[in-house]
This record gives structure tokens, sequence and C-alpha cells, in this order.
């Protein structure tokens, strides 16, 4: 019979960061002094711990012991603060306005033509240049003892900020119960109506950041549909079956007995069966069966983001280790990729006064 040991865990990153008194702050030089400071976070719950950092509301370490109870940090990322600042990877940042891309950086809403940051080519992708994985987030709240340890980030986004409408305000919660990590995103426009899609973009390796790619990870996705994609891409408005195709996990497979169907690997948003939803229902389930941890993420959106790090090459992380091809996994719950341009698509307009309301979870275990 096989052994499972279930862990609940509300977002605990810990990072192979030098020793830092909780809350730490770091000099952010002259062109942020008008921001807050730039600081390392830990939330704990027994031998589980996560880091954070308000540059981008991130995920720096994920610490969580294994079927032989080695903890080991299971999230890709950086020895220092300072490298987060110039990281083009998004390592375990808080995305948006708009996660993933957005084609021509351009759009209609309400009769007028946005026209936004072009970052990848002639697309906006994770909210521009200067997205909110790139910008020194507020420390609202920050709790760290107790059985249910949190911290709440903010940022008070400004109305033509890369090209965006309105004013918004964005909070992300992160709070820890048992070995479950739950993550509230919330934004509020304030005055003009605008897109909202916001992601988490952790780079997760299960058998510890260290260990080489992620190919015989097992994993199950909760999708029985795609958006397909152009060669830059772009959704073509699309959804179409996964049956008999590479895409196909609706059963647990590994990543490498698929990804050969791919040359470039995965960077597709699969439509969750059930869609939108009030209730959280699952999204994915990672196994890893050399250390037998498991993942289970369950969130409120349509979308699911699967990509399988292949733009990763001799990236320098933590402890000097260099990640390579497929050395993580991201897994981003999100609205469907270019949605503004796709009225088929679940929309993403926030009107003045209303509230965008993005909630994970995720389940960690050890099966073995």
């Amino acid at each position: 019979m096989t052994k499972q040991i279930l862990f609940t865990f509300a977002i605990v990153v810990t990072v192979a960061l030098p020793a830092v008194t909780f809350g730490a702050k770091f000099p952010i030089g002259h062109k942020h002094e008008s921001k807050p400071e730039i600081g390392i976070y830990e939330l704990k719950t027994g031998d589980f711990s996560v880091k954070f950092t308000n540059w981008g509301a991130t995920i720096v370490s994920v610490f969580l012991p294994d079927k032989h109870g080695k903890v080991e940090d299971i999230v890709l990322g950086y020895d220092s603060v300072k490298t987060y600042q110039n990281d083009t990877t998004y390592f375990g940042a808080t995305v948006g306005r708009v996660a993933n891309r957005i084609a021509g950086a351009q759009f209609t809403l309400n009769g007028t033509r946005y026209k936004l940051d072009a970052n990848e080519g002639n697309n906006t992708l994770h909210g521009g240049a200067k997205g909110f994985g790139d910008v020194v987030w507020k420390v609202k709240k920050y709790h760290n003892e107790g059985p249910s340890p949190s911290i709440t980030f903010t940022y008070r986004s400004f109305d033509g900020e890369e090209g965006f409408p309105g004013d918004l305000r964005v909070t992300v919660t992160y709070t820890l119960t048992g070995h479950n990590m739950a993550v509230k995103l919330r934004a509020k426009a304030l005055n003009k109506a605008t897109p909202v899609n916001l992601a988490h973009h952790s780079y997760w390796n299960l058998g510890g950041h260290n260990s080489g790619d992620i190919l015989s990870n097992e994993i199950q996705i909760f999708g029985s549909q795609i958006t397909p994609v152009d060669k830059n891409l772009i959704p073509t408005g699309k959804l179409t079956s996964v049956k008999g195709t590479p895409y196909d996990f609706l059963q647990p497979a590994s990543i490498g007995s698929k990804i050969k169907g791919l040359p470039n690997g995965y960077d597709i948003n699969y439509a969750l069966d059930g869609g939108a939803s009030k209730k959280l229902k699952t999204a994915a389930i990672v196994h890893d069966k050399k250390s037998g941890r498991v993942m289970e993420l369950s969130t409120n959106q349509p979308g699911l983001q699967f990509y399988t790090g292949q733009n990763l090459g001799n990236v320098k992380g933590k402890d000097g280790f260099v990640y390579k091809l497929h050395a993580g996994l991201c897994l981003e719950t999100q609205g469907f990729p270019d949605a503004v341009n796709h009225p088929n698509f679940p929309s993403q307009i926030v009107a003045p006064g209303k509230m965008y309301v993005h909630d994970m979870l995720f389940k960690f275990s050890i099966k073995g």
C-alpha cells in the first residue's frame, strides 16, 4: 500500500539566502528612494518555511522535507535581492497588471485604443518591461507567529502605467496553515475600467532547486482543452481538445514521456475543466517519485499556463548552481492569454469600484 503523508502550507518559501533577520532591509538606490525599502521576510510552520521579498511580491524559497525527512528548497531563485532586481526569468514573482501575452501590445476598451509597452517583440508580456514583478511593494501586514502565519504585500498602480488605464490597488496575501500554502490576489479598479490578470510565477522543482531537470516529474492537468497559439505564442482564439496530443495530461504521466513531441517544450494555456468558479478546483498535481514530494494546486481561475523552462540556459542561481534547460516548471493560474483581444475568452475587465479575485491553494504531501 502506498504510504502518503499530508502536509499543508500557505506559501512557505525558503531560499538559500545569507542569514538575515526577518524583515531585514536592503538599500535600493536613489532611483527608488521614494519607495519602501526592500526586505526579506519569512513564514514558517515546523520544518516548512517560505521566504519572500517585497521586490515583485516574490517567493524566493520554499523548504520542504522529502520522504526521507531531508529538507530542501524546491523553487528556483537567487542568493541576493539585487539579483532579483536584474532578473529576466520572473523567478517567484507576482506578474501583472496583465500576466502572459497581449498581441500587438494594444487593445480597445470602451471605444478607446490603449497602446502598451512592447517588451517581447511587438507584444506585451507580463505587464510590460516594468510590470508588477519589477516594482517595490509595501508590506501591509506581517504575522510570522502562530498556526497560520501570513504576509500581505500591497501596490498602487497608477493610471497609464505601462500603458494600462486607471489606478489600481493590488494586494497579495500568502498564508501558511499546517502545510498548505494559500495565495490570495486582489485588485480594485479605482477610477477606470481596466484589464487585470495576475499570476504567480515560481519555477518548481520538487526534487530540489539544484536537482537537475523536471522531465521525470509526473504531472496531471485538469484541463481537457488548450488555447492554441501562433509562432509568437499568441492565442488564435480557438479552443482545441488535448486528447491524442502531447498536451494530454488528463491522466498522470511524466513530462519527459510527452515533451519529445514538442521541440520547444511546453508553454501553453490550459482551459481548466469547470472554468472560472467561486470555489477552488484542482488545476494540477505534480509528483517527484525520487523525493516523494507531491504538489497539488487548486484555483478559482479559468486557465493554467504550463511552462517547462525551455528559455533557461546557464542561469546562475542559488548557491552558485547553474540552472539549465527544463530546470523548473511553472504552473501559472490565470485568465486566458490575450483575452482583451478575444471576446470569446473569459473577460478580464474590472469595472471601477469592483474587485478582481484570484485564489490559489498549494497542498504539499509525501507519497512513497
